[in-house]
């Protein structure tokens, strides 16, 4: 797979990413426009992504199944609160299915993409371990290789790392020989990630696990199994037992996300009454009471309550305070006390980036993607024959995989239709609308990183929406030549 000749005849598309967001387009491509050629390129030896990148104990969607599954093919699998392995074994299955093993070239990290007006094509660069390049000639360009920075997570600085005598990981490198047997395990941070890693510890041999958060996260649990689900299965056909859970899950993730945003002293009293229902005489309000409203920063899903079972077991526990420094016996707080540790798990979060880091060029001039503004929560202003993923921040993210394969699939063929070799969304100087702060989320990543995003307007087309149900409707019934869209016709390419 990993060996191949450089390919010099343009492809239709040239896919960055083969892990959700690529494998969904390449489906939608191979079954909308089986004429159209591409090729799928990914820095990792293997598919998966972010599903093969993280490798920490217990590593889980944090999204149901249902709706991170792709509208084209079933999720079969019992627990729809899946496990890495199962959601890499559903890729595969795919991938198997649609024949996109031939179309990827592993192993090939992206540097360069190059848009040149003359020829309405798009020359790519890649580079392997070794140092080797190869280069990629398309005439579509599609980003899939999601926001995270693959090579540096976030690093919150703690002074007196160098002085701790155990061990410190991060969850983004996590050592495949890791022993944690009867360890005394601190874990730092109270996202998603911590949440998975403590139970998963705690349950499975360590000594004791330690959350230690500055905040807490607001949480909500719920059955890794889908009851509705599995009662659908035993009456109906896999596929529509599937499409009516995708409904039904779609629906309850927006109507708990408005209802948190205009609502929000409910919701919390809402979430404490189960959190103290779980919990019993463990429950602390300091531990468990954020100082934001829920969904200001994404719920922290618990399946199985298995966080809150590793806490009534005596195995794991919460602290809340902040970190002065790191000792050689583990890490003294800033309230005086201190945490002995075997092993320290810094789930300090991760860096955003944007286009994978790559360096985008229009005619040789740098794009500065934090100076554009999405267009059809997909594409760029006056960046021709580009389109990208940034997901769902309030539902799942192959949601927006889905209606953005399904749009640039009616691009393509309107495209032919007319004859265009080149799309662009056109914005002209002086034209640029006034600026809505979409990623309102006070998550530390998405501040730390959302100067390098795309710019947004308060309507769309110059929008990343956040309504998956209304992003669907537009997506797909919204006129492709809508008078924002530039398309340019092959005779008038220049000389």
């Amino acid at each position: 797979m990993n060996a191949h000749t450089p390919i010099e005849e343009c492809l239709d598309m040239i896919i960055v990413g083969a892990g959700i967001s690529g494998i969904g387009m390449a489906v939608h491509m191979k079954r909308e426009c089986p004429d159209k050629s591409f090729v799928m390129l990914d820095r990792r030896e293997r598919l998966g992504g972010t599903w093969d990148l993280f490798r920490y104990p217990g590593i889980r969607s944090d999204s149901d199944m249902h709706t991170l599954g792709f509208s084209f093919e079933p999720w079969t699998h019992e627990k729809s609160i899946a496990d890495g392995p199962s959601i890499l074994e559903y890729l595969d299955r795919i991938t198997d299915k649609y024949e996109l093993n031939e179309t990827m070239r592993l192993g090939q990290k992206v540097i360069s993409a190059d848009w040149d007006s003359k020829t309405a094509t798009w020359t790519v660069v890649t580079e392997t371990a070794d140092g080797k390049h190869s280069r990629y000639k398309g005439r579509f360009l599609f980003l899939g290789a999601g926001y995270y920075d693959y090579d540096d997570p976030y690093d919150a600085g703690f002074a007196g790392r160098d002085k701790f005598k155990g061990q410190i990981v991060h969850p983004q490198f996590w050592p495949g020989d890791m022993d944690f047997q009867g360890k005394k395990v601190v874990v730092i941070g109270s996202g998603a990630t911590a949440v998975t890693i403590v139970p998963a510890m705690a349950l499975n041999g360590a000594g004791h696990v330690t959350m230690l958060q500055r905040t807490p996260t607001w949480m909500v649990s719920r059955p890794a199994r889908d009851g509705f689900n599995k009662l659908l299965r035993r009456f109906l056909p896999e596929k529509l037992a599937y499409a009516l859970t995708r409904a039904k899950n779609i629906f309850m993730q927006d109507l708990m996300f408005k209802r948190a945003r205009g609502a929000p002293e409910k919701v919390k009293d809402y979430l404490t009454a189960q959190l103290k229902a779980h919990l019993g005489d463990n429950y602390s309000a300091a531990d468990f009471t954020p100082p934001y409203d829920p969904w200001d920063q994404r719920l922290c899903l618990v399946p199985d309550a298995d966080f809150f079972s590793a806490i009534n077991q005596g195995k794991a526990s919460v602290v809340t305070d902040q970190i002065d420094s790191f000792d050689a016996k583990g890490i003294k707080l800033k309230s005086g006390k201190h945490l002995d540790a075997d092993i320290i798990v810094t789930a300090t979060g991760l860096r955003m980036t944007f286009a994978g880091k790559i360096n985008v060029a229009v005619d040789g001039k740098p794009v500065d993607f934090g100076q554009t503004y999405f267009y059809r929560n997909c594409m760029f202003s006056n960046v021709p024959n580009m389109a990208g993923v940034f997901g769902y921040l309030n539902a799942s993210w192959t949601l927006r995989v889905d209606i953005i394969a399904e749009y640039l699939t009616r691009l393509f063929k309107q495209m032919d239709a007319i004859g265009a070799v080149a799309a662009t969304p056109a914005m002209a100087p002086g034209e640029e609308p006034e600026v809505d702060d979409i990623f309102d989320f006070s998550s530390g990543y998405i501040q730390r990183g959302k100067h390098l995003m795309p710019r947004n307007a308060h309507a769309l087309p110059w929008r990343l929406n956040q309504e998956y149900r209304k992003d669907r409707i537009d997506m797909r019934q919204a006129p492709i030549d809508d008078g924002v869209l530039h398309f340019t016709r092959a005779r008038e390419l220049v000389d």
